[in-house]
């Protein structure tokens, strides 16, 4: 985790060795908003690293690259091909979270000394870095599973034993947006969010953001009561809007960083496709399928190739999705389905097929039958968003998943990073 990545506002270049010392001590609350604001920023780094990599695993997409010939190797498995745990898809995204995190944890130990600002004000800060504690080390545990991932505290020099059990590691995260649920009620947030937290930057917005990440938690977890309680104090709305949440904000604005994750419709030399797979499986009339247009000219390369684009971030200011509505929706789908509740399961089954152009559910009335479709909703409906890999393989389903070569293979997990297996 040695890194030194390019800052910005904010940010702490150095996750092991952070320049702390002028910062912890009675910390104005410019200096507080600063620490805020630069966790923020940081969490969009490597975004599109992390969202790749479980994507092309989960046969969502082909990232086809001149210059990076190991989307089409290592992460498929193409040929003798392994993961590496030595490699930007894996290093990359791992470092960028383990930042936030140790920035995060700066912001606690500042709050915690500062005497500029009131107590309702410092649980503003707490309950919001614990938040993203939390969400961060959820991401890295989602790419290495029962690898492990390590639990960071106030002190950069405490190295952790890595926790391999994924429920105890998710049981860890949880307990970190609990005390961050706990410090944002009745908390007051003065410092400034992006526009990607639209609606959700006050304590009561955050706390429900905390909430709705909470739920996907407990989901992992199989925890399905907890995950609809959580459901039920978090922005989750039967009957609202499909895209209300919080988001990562990018823009082409001077300072800001522009979305990574965009790439011109037609571009031949680096390119984002659907893999075929989305567009064979859909159900006729399905309106998802406007999510990958097909391409005046097909793409392809190392004997995989794609006629459909990837289409959606559509411009270098568009916004990419933390956590949203739908996604809570189908949460509540299945914990409902899990507890037997099946007519709840399909109301909420429903709103998602009635917003895509599908008659309402036909299916089997079971449980399995329910899950299988909520299956099928989850893979349309959050479709690039860093979903479907870990859903197959909560549900030991990867071995569903197609192998495009004959020596292709499915990878159930990333290995534990070369920099973790070194200390």
């Amino acid at each position: 985790m040695l890194v030194l990545l390019s800052c910005r506002k904010g940010e702490i270049p150095n996750l092991n060795n952070p320049t702390t010392s002028g910062i912890v001590i009675n910390t104005s609350k410019s200096s507080l908003n600063n620490l805020a604001t630069g966790a923020e920023s940081g969490m969009r780094r490597d975004v599109t690293a992390y969202l790749d990599a479980v994507g092309i695993i989960g046969r969502e997409i082909y990232r086809f690259s001149g210059s990076e010939p190991r989307y089409t190797t290592d992460l498929l498995g193409g040929g003798t091909k392994e993961l590496d745990n030595n490699s930007f898809y894996l290093t990359n995204p791992w470092a960028s979270r383990y930042l936030v995190v140790r920035q995060c944890f700066i912001l606690l130990q500042a709050a915690a000394a500062s005497k500029f600002i009131t107590d309702a004000e410092r649980k503003g800060y707490t309950g919001f870095a614990k938040t993203i504690i939390g969400y961060q080390l959820l991401l890295n545990l989602n790419m290495t599973n029962t690898n492990g991932i390590r639990i960071p505290n106030s002190d950069p020099t405490y190295i952790g034993a890595v926790i391999k059990d994924p429920v105890q590691a998710r049981d860890t995260i949880l307990k970190f947006l609990q005390e961050g649920a706990d410090d944002l009620s009745g908390a007051s947030v003065i410092f400034p969010l992006s526009e990607g937290f639209a609606g959700f930057s006050n304590a009561a917005g955050l706390r429900k953001f905390n909430r709705a990440i909470a739920a996907r938690v407990f989901l992992y977890n199989q925890k399905w009561a907890n995950a609809l309680t959580a459901l039920n104090e978090s922005f989750f709305d039967l009957n609202g809007s499909l895209t209300a949440g919080v988001y990562h904000y990018f823009s082409t604005g001077g300072g800001d960083m522009a979305n990574p994750l965009f790439m011109a419709p037609g571009s031949t030399g680096d390119m984002r496709l659907l893999h075929p797979g989305y567009a064979t499986d859909i159900i006729p009339g399905d309106t998802r399928i406007n999510k990958a247009p097909v391409r005046p000219v097909p793409g392809s390369q190392s004997g995989l190739s794609s006629n459909r684009e990837v289409w959606i971030w559509k411009s270098l200011n568009d916004p990419v999705n933390i956590i949203r509505n739908e996604e809570l929706i189908l949460i509540y789908a299945e914990a409902k389905a899990q507890l037997s509740s099946l007519p709840d399961a399909i109301v909420a089954v429903n709103r998602i097929r009635t917003a895509y152009n599908l008659p309402a559910y036909a299916g089997a009335v079971t449980t399995a039958g329910l899950i299988g479709e909520i299956l099928y909703q989850r893979r349309y409906s959050l479709l690039g968003e860093g979903h479907r890999w870990v859903d197959l393989r909560r549900y030991d389903r990867l071995g569903t998943l197609p192998k495009d070569r004959p020596d292709d293979d499915v990878w159930p997990q990333f290995p534990l990073p070369q920099n973790e297996v070194n200390i």
